[in-house]
């Protein structure tokens, strides 16, 4: 099959090859999935600089989590009424050396969920990390009907869908955006208030938003970096949910005064989400996509031989939507 690998760590242009490589056989309650689409997301790009050492201890490594397509074969255990579905798949690279930028690619049936027809494969490749992420950001601690949330980054992969879920849910949402663009995105993903979180007085701008009101929620893309200002604008018992740190990758955290206002800090990683969150998650992504209700955004779609590219303009953080690989010409 046609596919891209990398087998050493290391810069995009430098690591990773495209070429012919082994197709995979469907095991034991798996599916071998005939990939149209690979999505690309900073958690990948970070295991290709190696943010996992181990990670080639097991021989190289086909990247990317998300991707859609559909089904060929099923494994053991798994009905032959699979066969022909389109589905999106999910957490395809998470503690194993095969994902999804390949023409095939062999995962747990539940990984592989049905996509409706209606939907694109190019949006089923952005359904896994940046819509569940967001899903778990705004859902972790329960419903968010009529509370205040701050969202961080609203124009990002995770902010967009994060903004979507809280105002279907009836949040209040306020969120960052750094420029006129970004705020146009953070508007039309239903924002009720943006701010420039470059300015000197955002925490004044949102208080003055909401008359005085702290809000009861942050989800946050930059945990050590927004955490001075988070402390300013989030009431007593709220919710810190947070699942990037770039720019401060250790936070020192005010201990003292963080404990006095009795606040959570929920640390999120999509792929160690528990099994009955992920499940929520989809249950509610395949009613928004029926439903249309969550719109998407796509930077840009590679084809598979550019795949460093795809890698690059992650890594250089000016794409803030979606990056497609297509899989097939």
């Amino acid at each position: 099959m046609k596919a891209a690998w990398f087998e050493a760590f290391g810069a995009p242009e430098e690591v990773l090859q495209t070429g012919e490589y082994t197709a995979p056989e469907p095991g034991h309650g798996e599916v071998l999935i005939r990939m149209k689409t690979s999505g690309v997301n900073p958690s990948d790009t970070k295991k290709r600089q190696g943010s996992f050492q181990n990670l080639l201890d097991g021989g190289p490594v086909i990247p990317n989590s998300d991707g859609a397509g559909v089904i060929e074969a099923v494994g053991p255990g798994v009905s032959h009424a699979r066969i022909g579905e389109r589905v999106w798949v999910y957490q395809a690279q998470f503690q194993r050396q095969h994902g999804t930028a390949a023409e095939y690619c062999a995962v747990e049936s539940r990984r592989a969920v049905k996509l409706p027809e209606e939907v694109s494969f190019e949006t089923g490749a952005c359904l896994g990390i940046p819509v569940m992420t967001a899903h778990r950001s705004v859902f972790a601690d329960g419903p968010v009907e009529g509370e205040v949330l701050f969202i961080t980054g609203g124009a990002g992969r995770v902010g967009y869908y994060a903004i979507q879920w809280a105002k279907l849910a009836g949040a209040v949402v306020i969120t960052t955006a750094s420029n006129e663009e970004s705020s146009h995105y953070c508007r039309e993903a239903g924002a009720d208030f943006v701010v420039n979180h470059k300015s000197d007085d955002m925490v004044e701008q949102v208080l003055d938003f909401t008359g005085g009101r702290k809000v009861d929620r942050v989800i946050d893309v930059e945990f050590g970096a927004n955490l001075e200002s988070v402390l300013d604008i989030i009431r007593v018992g709220g919710v810190i949910a947070t699942y990037s740190s770039t720019v401060v990758p250790e936070p020192v955290l005010p201990f003292k005064r963080m404990m006095f206002m009795n606040l959570t800090i929920r640390m999120i990683i999509v792929y160690d989400m528990p099994e009955e969150a992920k499940q929520e998650a989809i249950e509610d992504i395949d009613e928004a996509l029926r439903s249309n209700l969550l719109l998407h955004r796509i930077d840009k779609i590679y084809p598979l031989e550019d795949i460093a590219e795809a890698n690059a303009l992650i890594d250089s953080g000016e794409g803030y939507g979606c990056v497609i690989v297509n899989i097939e010409d």
